[in-house]
């Protein structure tokens, strides 16, 4: 089969791969660009997944990056329904699950990851979904007319959205986590704690400490059986149990890895001429105090998508990735922003009253702010920004004063 080829080849078609298409035209590249991925669609947003189009609030075209227009007035090549199994770096060759072959200069891998399937009997029954792809959301929402009672694995963001979406459409729903508290790995037990009383406020049923067994039926799920035999029925099951990054062929190519491929501030791989770059990336990250990363945000993907687009471009003359880590996660009327890394914090303070439905978490380590956690505060998340940026150190009692605006504090 013949080769096609582009100076610059990225794998995916997600944020981060789109981004570094429009960067390296912004940029002044002149080359060819060609961008392939597994899935049927242009490059769309995936956040809204489990939450507005989950709802049926954003129809599918507003999902899209940029109209399909946008890319052919730019010369960017986009092949969809194609996925790479393999990378040669010495040959520049990358090839496609149907044989198909694609050579480059230089390779941007961008292809995110997939959504963690569930392993425990019963994981493949029908009726049993996951939320990463515009596909997956759309054969979910084809059975919701006949499901009443739903049942969500897994506490963390996905999970979480998904459940306050289909409780607001008045189904029945069970949260089952199998740790202690909900977003356990992200937020501070206060935090945790907050939102499991907002949805246990919206009857939904939060199960925590809770080890899946299996799910029964015999065709399609009926059941979630618990460690200790509890059933819960269920007409849906729903697994919110993480992301995994999507990093095989260049493992197999020999591509430093962990959990993700490693790159340095400019996104280079230790492969010759192959950068990665959004979800599947893990980096030395000053906000962790250096520590190795992988970060699964909209900020990651664009932010790594324009250093390694202005590293190609300019060399080693371009700015490293050096942002500040963000997220935000909207939960029936509350909006979460955080900002920073919250990773080894020692201390945290709250500001502003839970019961208010505005108020925020802030993080310290050793003494210096390292993340917030706003609950519809959008003030504080934008002030505090700047406070992590430069690693302030303000006493507890201040930052606790949620009458001063944080851009009135030093330290």
């Amino acid at each position: 089969m013949s080769e096609t080829a582009f100076d610059i080849l990225i794998v995916g078609t997600g944020q981060a791969a789109a981004q570094a298409a429009i960067s390296l035209r912004q940029e002044g590249f002149a080359g060819s660009i060609g961008m392939v991925g597994e899935e049927a669609d242009l490059p769309y947003e995936r956040p809204p997944l489990s939450k507005e189009y989950l709802a049926g609030e954003k129809p599918p075209e507003r999902l899209l990056l940029r109209p399909a227009a946008f890319w052919a007035e730019r010369a960017i090549t986009i092949l969809p329904g194609t996925r790479i199994v393999a990378v040669d770096a010495e040959r520049r060759l990358a090839t496609a699950a149907d044989g198909r072959a694609f050579a480059f200069q230089t390779l941007i891998w961008a292809a995110g990851g997939h959504a963690r399937r569930l392993a425990c009997p019963g994981h493949d029954l029908a009726g049993v979904h996951v939320i990463r792809s515009r596909a997956d959301d759309d054969a979910l929402v084809a059975e919701l007319p006949g499901a009443s009672r739903i049942a969500i694995i897994g506490g963390g963001f996905v999970g979480l959205e998904a459940a306050a979406v289909l409780a607001k459409k008045g189904k029945q729903v069970t949260v089952i986590e199998a740790m202690p508290r909900l977003l356990a790995r992200v937020a501070a037990p206060a935090v945790s704690d907050y939102y499991r009383a907002v949805h246990k406020s919206h009857g939904v049923d939060v199960r925590l400490g809770a080890q899946v067994e299996a799910l029964e039926g015999s065709a399609r799920v009926a059941a979630v059986r618990l460690a200790g035999g509890e059933r819960i029925e269920t007409d849906l099951v729903i697994a919110g149990i993480g992301l995994v990054p999507s990093i095989g062929p260049l493992v197999e190519a020999g591509a430093e890895a962990g959990n993700g491929v490693l790159v340095n501030p400019h996104g280079m791989t230790s492969l010759p001429g192959v950068y990665a770059i959004g979800d599947c990336a893990a980096h030395a990250n000053r906000f962790a105090q250096g520590a190795i990363v992988r970060l699964e945000s909209v900020q990651n993907a664009v932010d790594m998508a324009k250093a390694a687009a202005a590293h190609i471009v300019h060399g080693d003359a371009a700015r490293p990735y050096d942002a500040c880590p963000w997220f935000w996660s909207n939960q029936y009327d509350l909006k979460l922003q955080t900002v920073g890394l919250s990773i080894g914090h020692d201390e945290t303070v709250v500001r502003g009253d839970p019961a208010s439905g505005s108020w925020s978490l802030v993080y310290l380590r050793g003494g210096q702010v390292i993340a917030l956690d706003c609950i519809s505060a959008p003030r504080d998340y934008v002030q505090g920004k700047a406070l992590v940026e430069r690693g302030a150190r303000i006493a507890p009692v201040i930052l606790a004063d949620a009458g001063t605006p944080l851009k009135m504090m030093e330290g």
